[in-house]
């Protein structure tokens, strides 16, 4: 996620803070460079432009140059002001006095807008709400069986019109013409609504029509919707990959349908990250939430400054604690701290670890979001590998309970059978139980260090996690 443009930012921080007393000339190096990373990043050209001259402006003051880190200075004016571009605060979803709670998506098609509908309705349900799916794009039978599907993946009720009520052929969808018996839109989002208020669900999800492209047809058809039922929050959904295109999408419903935040779709692919840096200030409207991936837990809650940390190599720790949070089994990691401490640590436990890690999601996401990770990964031997995570995996998958629990049992003909049932070579096999001895040997040594710690007083006590 945004890794082009945080990669040339970094580089040019990384510069100034190599230099212990900095000049104007010296800053207006650095921002010429940040102006060139954001133009390169799609961001838009008069954002940039207000965005340089105002850390300028805040840069070159006496203040800062004359003090101890006029570098460290610089780059807290530039993550201030990228914090302020972003939206300073993470804006939340509003949420109705008398349920239910209306959230409407709108967005064009292709922008992730059934998938984002579904999995903005499980995020609410793990935060204790009751949602429901209303499948209102009634031109197109396959988004109503996608979120039907979804819905039943989540365990999450669906309320969608009749089979035989919708159908637009695809000629028919270019042309601008209805085929077949179509549901009113409007009339399925009110059944929506009543079908929340008899099944107590306390939040109503609908997913809109979309189209290829702006048009009177679709926006007419939304604006019916809103004067009906009022939601109580318009979120657009855009892909953020399309860079200047989403700010432009986003504008266009904002004066037409009128919208109380954003979705930005794709961030996980998206290494440059000007629709992130541009559309709240063109459009006035918050980003509400950033889709990183294809699951249905990779929608997060947007937070400027979490961001902005990202991008100038900052880290972001307290997502990193919110994902453990999330992905870990508490009694669980107790009860391996506890084998830890009494050295009884197994691969079968490392393999729960490997597996709960897994599920916070890709590797380098995670790494990402230490302080200092985009400078490591430049050393070497520094390489983020997902597919070595899988073969170990596979390695213990392809092991019994008791070689599991000991593995001193390998020996030669029992690495070659687990090598040929994980599909990798004995070498592997050899490479994962040195590592895990390894492991076993230094969990044992700081075991040691914490006991001899405690008995020699307050001043060694926790200074080792175990």
């Amino acid at each position: 996620m945004l890794e082009g443009l945080a990669a040339r930012l970094q580089g040019v921080f990384s510069r100034l803070k190599g230099k212990g007393i900095l000049s104007e000339r010296d800053v207006d190096e650095a921002l010429r460079e940040v102006r060139m990373a954001l133009l390169e990043a799609d961001v838009n050209f008069k954002i940039v432009k207000d965005f340089v001259a105002r850390v300028k402006e805040r840069a070159v003051g006496h203040d800062v140059l004359q003090s101890l880190t006029p570098a460290q200075q610089v780059i807290k004016i530039v993550h201030e002001e990228l914090v302020q571009l972003m939206g300073s605060t993470q804006s939340r979803l509003a949420v109705a006095s008398r349920p239910p709670t209306v959230i409407m998506l709108v967005g064009l098609q292709g922008s992730g807008k059934t998938t984002t509908t579904a999995k903005l309705a499980y995020h609410l349900r793990k935060q204790g709400r009751k949602p429901l799916l209303v499948a209102a794009d009634v031109y197109r039978p396959a988004a109503i069986e996608q979120l039907r599907v979804l819905g039943r993946q989540l365990d999450i009720p669906v309320s969608a019109p009749e089979a035989g009520q919708t159908g637009r052929s695809e000629e028919a969808l270019m042309a601008g013409r209805l085929s077949g018996q179509v549901a009113d839109a409007v009339a399925v989002v009110r059944h929506g609504i009543e079908a929340a208020n008899r099944f107590a669900c306390d939040t109503v999800l609908i997913d809109t029509a979309g189209r290829l492209h702006v048009d009177q047809e679709l926006m007419d058809e939304l604006v019916r919707i809103v004067r009906e039922v009022t939601p109580h929050e318009v979120l657009l959904v855009v892909d953020a990959m399309t860079g200047q295109d989403a700010v432009t999408v986003a504008q266009q419903f904002k004066e037409a349908v009128g919208i109380d935040g954003i979705i930005l779709t794709k961030m996980d692919g998206d290494a440059r990250g000007g629709a992130a840096l541009s559309v709240r200030e063109v459009t006035g409207r918050p980003i509400k939430f950033i889709g990183v991936g294809e699951k249905p837990d990779a929608l997060e809650p947007f937070h400027p400054d979490r961001i902005a940390s990202r991008i100038l190599g900052m880290g972001d720790v307290l997502s990193l604690i919110e994902k453990a949070q999330t992905a870990f089994d508490q009694e669980k990691a107790q009860q391996i701290e506890k084998k830890i401490k009494q050295q009884q640590f197994t691969l079968e436990d490392f393999l729960f670890q490997l597996r709960q890690m897994r599920k916070m999601g890709p590797l380098e996401d995670i790494l990402g979001m230490l302080p200092g990770f985009g400078q490591m990964k430049q050393l070497k031997g520094m390489s983020v590998n997902e597919k070595d995570l899988v073969r170990a995996e596979a390695i213990i998958n392809s092991m019994t309970p008791a070689e599991r629990s000991d593995p001193g049992l390998l020996d030669s003909s029992r690495r070659q059978r687990i090598a040929r049932g994980s599909g990798t070579t004995v070498q592997d096999v050899n490479r994962l139980v040195r590592d895990f001895q390894q492991v076993q040997q230094v969990l044992k040594t700081l075991n040691i260090a914490k006991k001899r710690g405690k008995k020699g007083g307050k001043a060694r006590k926790g200074f080792f996690p175990f």
